[in-house]
């Protein structure tokens, strides 16, 4: 099957690749860096020529809302409007879990204009919405970490490993959409101060981690607003698990 994965050059992009290539695939890589625009529409018609599939797992750093919103909408409706000229049967999307009960947070902002644009659009599809990636403490407390010190929100997450993730995606694509799939998530909730401090010291680094609500993620995000609801898809990896593969 010929597949289109979109952000193939990122994480979550490049794992999928090499899952759907594991099992066969014929796979396209649409990526800026390999002459694909996603804010333009450059060489996408190209690209989706004779695909079938497309699995969307792009990313944005934008910490703005109006930039996050216009970034993933400007792709997602130049994905979508390619797509249809192509004849794609299956727009595959990779979200957030409780991106709807957050409304302050940018990022999730623009994921919510990217899973509205997809849920109204002509392309079957199928969203997936996944928790935070076992990575996620030690990339948050990097963001503010200087002279040893970094703040980190103390966030209840159930954590995924990213090659699972992938494996879900590449699964899902093959298949017929499925509109709203069920929340994607690791086998157990976790407390993303610790996480960051096992990972640090799996590291072999010494960070000072101060719990704080005044970044980027505030207490609208506590509690279990992050964790996956009733009928949730369990992958297998812990966090225990992913953490002994970084040492």
């Amino acid at each position: 099957m010929r597949i289109a994965v979109a952000g193939a050059t990122g994480n979550i992009g490049s794992l999928t690749v090499a899952a759907l290539e594991r099992n066969g695939h014929d796979v396209v890589r649409i990526s800026r860096s390999l002459g694909v625009d996603l804010m333009t529409g450059e060489g996408l018609d190209k690209a989706l020529d004779g695909v079938e599939a497309v699995v969307d797992a792009i990313s944005s750093e934008a910490t703005d809302r109006d930039e996050s919103v216009a970034y993933f909408g400007t792709t997602t409706r130049n994905l979508l409007a390619a797509e249809e000229r192509a004849g794609v049967r299956h727009h595959v999307l990779l979200s957030i879990i409780g991106i709807h009960r957050v409304e302050g947070n940018a990022h999730y902002a623009g994921k919510r204009e990217q899973e509205r644009l997809v849920s109204a659009g002509s392309v079957p599809y199928t969203i997936v919405p996944v928790a935070q990636f076992h990575d996620f403490a030690e990339m948050v407390a990097g963001w503010t970490e200087q002279d040893g010190v970094a703040t980190i929100a103390p966030l209840l997450v159930q954590p995924i490993a990213p090659a699972d993730v992938a494996d879900v995606l590449a699964e899902i694509a093959v298949g017929e959409p499925r509109g709203r799939y069920a929340d994607v998530a690791g086998p157990e909730p976790q407390d993303l101060v610790d996480m960051a401090r096992r990972t640090y010291a799996a590291r072999g680094r010494t960070v000072k981690l101060v719990p704080t609500w005044s970044g980027l993620f505030g207490t609208e995000m506590a509690g279990d607003v992050l964790l996956p609801g009733e009928g949730a898809r369990i992958a297998p990896t812990s966090f225990d698990e992913w953490l002994a593969a970084q040492r």
